[in-house]
């Protein structure tokens, strides 16, 4: 379990609203429901407008990776591709057929069959990678949501900074109701901006390095199977694929 994502974002809300308070502000005066409303919701309304229902549920489904993000298993990947380049100089790239039926990774499983198969490893580089952008493309698509919740929720915190300030000119005969308004109108784009750089940007920006950590992950199969398949010495292979820890 990982719990830098979410101590990450309530350390700094807690940090904020503890200054705020030892400065002589009431917390409970930076709660405000309609403006929170405004602001949160018109933002969803605009990310859901933008985006592919699959692919919204996709990014929704990510948040867990906040507390536990897919393993890192590239050290593991690393001793079991030297392995079986072992196997393979002593037994043929047959050998290779049960490693294919018990891996869980579909897409390892597939590089190992292209190999199996006895596809040229140029044309079998040019497929994996295929995969590989792919996969890049759909989860990227599914991080940039809460990007885009990010560039979107300041514009609706000054869009409800407007309403607040619209509801207050409405008022001005009426002094007990102008405070109301004013509070809107600044928590709003307190709201707005707080959203989006204390929460949906590092979101995002964390998912990002997640998703790179896959991709480079994936090429370094792409790397290791490649290997195999010209017949590099497992040292050779085991020095290659360790340059991808870094």
């Amino acid at each position: 379990m990982d719990w830098g994502g979410i101590g990450g974002i309530l350390l700094t809300i807690v940090g904020i609203l503890l200054a705020y308070g030892l400065d002589g502000g009431h917390v409970l005066s930076l709660v405000q429901p309609e403006a929170f409303l405004i602001v949160f919701l018109g933002t969803a309304g605009a990310v859901i407008t933008q985006t592919q229902f699959t692919v919204l549920k996709k990014g929704i489904r990510m948040l867990r990776w906040l507390v536990k993000p897919p393993v890192d298993e590239r050290r593991h990947l690393i001793i079991d591709i030297v392995q079986w380049s072992h196997t393979v100089r002593r037994e043929g790239l047959l050998s290779l057929e049960n490693q294919m039926n018990a891996s869980k990774d579909l897409f390892l499983k597939k590089g190992l069959r292209l190999i199996i198969d006895g596809i040229d490893p140029h044309q079998m580089r040019e497929i994996m990678e295929s995969e590989i952008d792919s996969f890049e493309m759909g989860e990227k698509a599914a991080v940039k949501i809460f990007e885009s919740a990010g560039g979107y929720s300041p514009t609706i915190g000054i869009l409800g900074a407007v309403l607040g300030l619209i509801r207050v000119m409405q008022h001005l005969s009426d002094p007990t109701r102008l405070g109301s308004g004013i509070a809107v109108a600044f928590l709003a784009t307190i709201y707005g901006v707080g959203l989006a750089n204390l929460v949906y940007l590092p979101i995002g920006h964390r998912l990002r390095m997640v998703v790179s950590q896959q991709v480079r992950q994936r090429e370094m199969v792409v790397e290791g199977l490649m290997a195999i398949a010209h017949g590099d010495h497992p040292r050779v292979i085991e020095d290659k694929l360790t340059a991808f820890l870094e």
